[in-house]
C-alpha cells in the first residue's frame, strides 16, 4: 500500500472538525470520491450538506464550485455557452461552473428535469458537449449534490437516469446530544472551514483513486454481494432488484472504504459499510406501503442474507 492509514485517518479527522459527529459520513463521502463516483445528500436544510462538500475541496486541495440549482435555471449556466466576439469574428466558449474538479450542485431537484439532465454526461463520461465540440473535465472531477425530501414543496423528482449517475445517496441527520453541544459551545464549526488546509496533492488523491483498483477481492467476498444482489432480486419486498451496474458499484465503494481502514484486500464488513448508501436509492419497495430507498428494507436485505 503506497499510502500510509495515518495520513488518511489525518483527513478524515479534518473534514470531521467541521462536520461535528459525522465520521461515519465523512469516510462514506471520501470512499464514493475515492472510488470515481458521485454523491448524493438528501437531507432537511442546515445540517452540514455544503459544509462537507466545502470541507472535502479544501482538505484535498480541489478547485471548488458551486451552482445554487433554481426553477429558472437553464442548461447553459451550467456547461457554459458560446459567445460571439464581433472584434475576432468568431465564437468563445466561456466554460460554466462544472469545469472544475468538485462540483457543488445545491438543491438540485429544484431545478426542471432538462436543466438536471445537463449534468449527466458530465458525470457519466467526465466531459461536456456544446455546439458540437467535447471538452474534457478537469481530474478528478467529483460532484455533490443536494437535494431536500421530495415532499417538499418546489422540487422536481430526480429522473432515474439522473439518481444512477450517483454511486451513493447519504443523509447526514442531525448531530447527537454530545455533538450538537460542542456544537453550541465551541463556536460555529463552518467558521474553522478557513483553516483547513490541503492534505493531500491532486497526483496523490488520483494515485490514490487508483489504488482503489487494485484492492483484491476474495471469492467468498464477491459470493456475499452475490448472495444480497440476489436476495433483493427475489424478494417479494421490493418492484426490482439491483442490476449488475449496481453490484460493480458497491464492489468498487468496498473497496475504497477497505483502503481507507488501511487494507489492502475486501471483507465482508466493508461490504456491508457501503450497501446502504449505494442501494438506497436505487431500490424501490413493493406496494405504496413502503418508500423508495427505506433504510428498513435495506436492513432487511443485510439481516436476512447470510456472510457465510
Amino acid at each position: 500500500m503506497t499510502f500510509s492509514k495515518a495520513k488518511l485517518d489525518a483527513v478524515v479527522a479534518s473534514i470531521s472538525s467541521v462536520l461535528i459527529g459525522k465520521e461515519p459520513e465523512v469516510r462514506i463521502a471520501l470512499a464514493c470520491l475515492l472510488a470515481k463516483g458521485h454523491l448524493l445528500i438528501e437531507d432537511l436544510p442546515g445540517l452540514g450538506k455544503t459544509t462537507l462538500a466545502n470541507a472535502i475541496a479544501r482538505v484535498l486541495g480541489l478547485e471548488f464550485n458551486r451552482i445554487q440549482f433554481t426553477s429558472d435555471l437553464l442548461p447553459a449556466d451550467i456547461v457554459g455557452v458560446s459567445v460571439y466576439e464581433k472584434n475576432e469574428g468568431a465564437f468563445r466558449f466561456v466554460p460554466g461552473p462544472v469545469f472544475c474538479q468538485l462540483l457543488l450542485a445545491d438543491e438540485i431537484n429544484r431545478t426542471t428535469p432538462k436543466t438536471q439532465s445537463a449534468l449527466l454526461e458530465a458525470m457519466a463520461e467526465g466531459q461536456v458537449t456544446v455546439d458540437g465540440q467535447t471538452r474534457t473535465l478537469p481530474e478528478p472531477f467529483f460532484v455533490v449534490a443536494t437535494q431536500n425530501p421530495i415532499q417538499h414543496s418546489g422540487t422536481f423528482p430526480l429522473p432515474e437516469s439522473q439518481l444512477d449517475r450517483f454511486l451513493m445517496r447519504v443523509s447526514l441527520g442531525y448531530p447527537d446530544l454530545a455533538s450538537e453541544k460542542i456544537i453550541l459551545t465551541g463556536g460555529d464549526p463552518r467558521l474553522r472551514l478557513g483553516e483547513l488546509k490541503p492534505l493531500l496533492s491532486i497526483e496523490e488523491l488520483l494515485a490514490l483513486q487508483a489504488e482503489v483498483d487494485q484492492v483484491s477481492v476474495a471469492e467468498p467476498v464477491v459470493d456475499y454481494l452475490q448472495r444480497l444482489i440476489q436476495f433483493t432480486r427475489t424478494s417479494e419486498v421490493f418492484e426490482y432488484g439491483l442490476s449488475p451496474r449496481a453490484a460493480l458499484a458497491i464492489l468498487q465503494s468496498a473497496k475504497a472504504i477497505s483502503l481507507l481502514d488501511g487494507r489492502t484486500f475486501v471483507i465482508p464488513e466493508d461490504i456491508q459499510a457501503v450497501f446502504p448508501a449505494v442501494a438506497d436509492h436505487r431500490l424501490q419497495g413493493a406496494g405504496r406501503g413502503h418508500d423508495s430507498g427505506s433504510r428498513v428494507l435495506i436492513d432487511k436485505v443485510l439481516d436476512s442474507v447470510d456472510v457465510i
